[in-house]
């Protein structure tokens, strides 16, 4: 039933895209304010693809925990109030994070 158990993978979906909301609410999307702006969330995207890749190499994820990281992490940006481009780029990016097994090298 171990198989089923996607209770440490949904929560760290949260946790990430809470601090995604923290960093960057949906509202400072606005790259008016120039580079400060990309480079906020250039530091944001590196955090959080760090972390998720340390979650990817400390837990072994099937098929199944996975797609239900994506799911979770998704509807957290959904519900947040991000727009559905960037909620589909991120998603993208984070469950491939999950889902590619690093080299030998760990990278």
């Amino acid at each position: 039933m171990k198989w089923f158990d996607t209770k440490e993978s949904d929560s760290f979906a949260k946790t990430i895209v809470a601090e995604l909301t923290e960093r960057i609410p949906p509202q400072g999307l606005d790259f008016s304010e120039g580079k400060k702006a990309v480079e906020k969330l250039t530091k944001t995207h590196s955090s959080i693809c760090n972390k998720t890749a340390q979650f990817a190499q400390l837990h072994a994820l099937n098929i199944y925990q996975k797609a239900s990281f994506g799911n979770t992490f998704k509807w957290a940006l959904k519900e947040a109030g991000y727009p559905q481009d960037f909620i589909d780029a991120w998603t993208q990016e984070i469950v491939t994070i999950v889902s590619v097994k690093p080299g030998k090298s760990g990278k």
